[in-house]
């Protein structure tokens, strides 16, 4: 838990890193500081006195305090640090280990440390996040936007590191600010889901649900080619399903929407699932309901998690570049650090056939 006095230095930092105060703005009194947060004087004394330490502020006697030229001395600290920010929706599990692992490869190979942030893809976590970035003098960013088919809540602070001139590189997506002229390294979402819709239907499989996650952008892609697929099939388009979710959505309330698709007469003949963590949930629940996969409901899911091989059955699935997206997001970053021109990357579909799809005659 915070210090009180860290809550006032974090509140007007915040502040001032996003714009709300100018340089040169003078800041509020002692006084209204204390009524702001509901602290003592001491409080707003400890944490003025930390912010002008950190050259965020400055104080005219019997003026008041006023807010410093701290982009100028960020860009003389910025120069000399060896520190790269990664900031990601869930650094801990999943494919992100590989995603980091790739990363850090470059990054340690070019003489820089990792300082890792997770969102969990809340807009809110993502702000701290960028903040204890622009606090921490970092040399550069590779950043996984959080909930990005949303307007980002924090357009303020990416227009500031882009006033800063500090380097960023998104993963997985970007979001849709064009000023900021960043790169990216992406995965053809769209094109892998169409291919991997339109190989069902190739098999037989008229009755597909797609279930897609869709406040991140990945998620709409994927679910605009299963739409791209179904439209070159117009005869049996109307047999499709699709079933959305968003990232705070209970897993329970997914999968009850999945069984309810399930039990519908005459029944789906195969799944299309948003990743490979879902597909796992899925089977099992398929297999809680007597039902045999793939004999009587294919499934598949996306990113070739390294464990679905090793499932029963072996999930059928699409590529994520996963390590090589970590490792590449970092080669374009340190090309910007060295102010070498730079192309985003998108990495094509690459479908894996396993036994969790079958056939219809």
């Amino acid at each position: 838990m915070k210090a009180k006095y860290e809550i006032v230095e974090d509140g007007i930092k915040d502040k001032i890193l996003s714009g709300a105060y100018d340089v040169g703005a003078k800041l509020s009194t002692e006084s209204e500081l204390m009524e702001e947060f509901s602290v003592s004087r001491y409080t707003v004394r400890r944490a003025v006195g930390d912010l002008e330490n950190e050259g965020y502020i400055y104080r005219i006697q019997g003026g008041g305090m006023y807010v410093n030229d701290w982009q100028a001395a960020q860009a003389k600290n910025t120069a000399s640090n060896r520190m790269i920010g990664v900031i990601a929706t869930h650094i801990a599990n999943y494919i992100f280990p590989s995603i980091i692992n790739g990363a850090d490869q470059i990054i340690s190979d070019n003489g820089f440390s990792i300082l890792l942030a997770n969102t969990h893809n809340d807009p809110k976590l993502e702000r701290r996040s960028l903040t204890t970035m622009l606090q921490s003098n970092v040399a550069g960013l590779i950043i996984e936007p959080t909930q990005s088919t949303l307007p980002t809540q924090n357009r303020d602070l990416y227009e500031k590191i882009k006033a800063l001139g500090l380097p960023m590189v998104f993963i997985n997506a970007k979001y849709d600010i064009p000023e900021l002229n960043a790169p990216s390294v992406t995965t053809n979402d769209t094109g892998a889901l169409k291919q991997l819709t339109n190989y069902l239907i190739e098999l037989g499989h008229e009755r597909i649900v797609g279930v897609f996650k869709v406040d991140d952008l990945q998620g709409v892609n994927r679910m605009n080619g299963f739409i791209k697929a179904y439209q070159e099939h117009a005869t049996i388009a109307l047999e499709s399903n699709i079933i959305m979710y968003q990232s705070m959505d209970p897993i329970k309330q997914v999968l009850a929407k999945i069984e309810h698709a399930i039990q519908a007469t005459p029944r789906p003949t195969a799944i299309v699932c948003y990743n490979d963590q879902l597909a796992i949930r899925v089977i099992d629940m398929v297999k809680s309901m007597d039902l045999s996969i793939p004999d009587d409901i294919s499934i598949t899911g996306f990113d070739d998690y390294n464990v679905v091989r090793y499932m029963d059955p072996p999930i059928t699935t699409m590529v994520h570049e996963k390590e090589r997206m970590g490792h590449d997001a970092a080669q374009l970053l340190m090309e910007l650090i060295a102010k070498k021109p730079v192309k985003s990357i998108v990495y094509g579909p690459e479908m894996v056939i396993r036994d969790s799809v079958k056939k219809i005659n």
